[in-house]
């Protein structure tokens, strides 16, 4: 009786070791088999635009190093909740990923009822790439230097405008930012788009934008706009000429358009490990950053705690932007 009850405990403690290792190496051998099917990456914003560019890049890749299908998954909605959304509701298991941009932390200061905490309801993986913007005036305005633009600005009594892409967007916030700064008096005008608020800029219907890079760069370089300023904390090599708005009266400015990886929360280490190893070496790709360094923006890669870490500094940054502004949700 003693044998069989000593057998039966001996059968329960190995059958529970035997799970036990099992719930242990799970994680761990996912991770080293990853992946085994497609992986969904959904981005926020349509075909065609700067996200959809890089998850495209990455996806493409990570889809050639790692013999497995990496598809874009479009879900382009007002301010990116529901690609977020999905994120936030998919299995942890490696097989959706997200490609957010600054919106997502710009959402938190301007949606009250976000469905989702930004940072804490996902997994931060790296943040892919980093580029400012450009305070760009019309080449009629007769000014040459920002500090000389902050001066004339002032003398116009408040009939100033600026334009951006929408509310919320980077430009927009930059350029209260901008106004919080300066005290400089300006009324934002929101357009649909980065296409038609350039073009409303040409035809001096507004006087100042904080453009994006990539479309900024080649309007300055025909001498279609004036650049006076960029909102990274460096240069731009590819103009080094135009100065830093820190640089120029304003220190401590600093505008930075980001993009990133995200999972959905509780990731398993060893499976956050294996994807964050995987986008580092094609981050490191010299045909990868060509590309990026082409879209005005410079390679990041930064660890998956220093992207958490930027992610709520940033959060922290527009909160305190949009009450001091006002800026209503869209």
């Amino acid at each position: 009786m003693r044998f069989k009850r000593s057998f039966r405990l001996a059968t329960r403690i190995a059958c529970c070791a035997i799970v036990w290792s099992a719930a242990l190496s799970g994680p761990a051998q996912s991770a080293a088999t990853w992946p085994e099917r497609p992986v969904r990456v959904i981005t926020p914003a349509a075909p065609g635009g700067t996200t959809d560019f890089l998850a495209r890049l990455f996806s493409t890749k990570l889809s050639e190093t790692l013999k497995e299908q990496f598809i874009v998954d479009n879900r382009a909605s007002q301010s990116g909740v529901l690609a977020a959304e999905l994120t936030m509701n998919a299995a942890p298991d490696g097989y959706t990923l997200f490609v957010p941009y600054h919106q997502h932390t710009i959402n938190a200061a301007l949606l009250p009822k976000l469905p989702y905490h930004p940072v804490n309801d996902f997994t931060p993986v790296t943040q892919l790439t980093a580029a400012g913007l450009m305070l760009v005036v019309h080449p009629d305005t007769p000014v040459k230097t920002l500090k000389d633009f902050i001066a004339w600005s002032k003398q116009q009594g408040g009939n100033l405008n600026f334009g951006s892409a929408g509310i919320g967007s980077g430009g927009h916030l930059a350029g209260e930012l901008y106004k919080l700064m300066t005290g400089v008096q300006a009324t934002h005008i929101p357009y649909k788009g980065t296409g038609p608020a350039t073009t409303a800029l040409l035809g001096k219907e507004y006087q100042f934008n904080f453009m994006g890079l990539s479309a900024a760069t080649k309007l300055v370089s025909s001498g279609r706009l004036r650049g006076l300023a960029v909102t990274s904390t460096q240069r731009l090599k590819s103009m080094p000429d135009i100065p830093t708005v820190a640089e120029s009266g304003i220190p401590g400015f600093e505008v930075v358009g980001w993009y990133g990886i995200m999972a959905p929360a509780k990731l398993p280490k060893p499976l956050l490990d294996r994807i964050y190893g995987e986008v580092m070496k094609a981050l490191d790709d010299p045909g990868i950053q060509k590309a990026i360094f082409a879209q005005g923006a410079t390679a990041v890669g930064s660890s998956p705690a220093d992207f958490r870490k930027y992610l709520l500094a940033d959060m922290e940054k527009w909160q305190k932007v949009v009450k001091a502004s006002g800026a209503k949700p869209f």
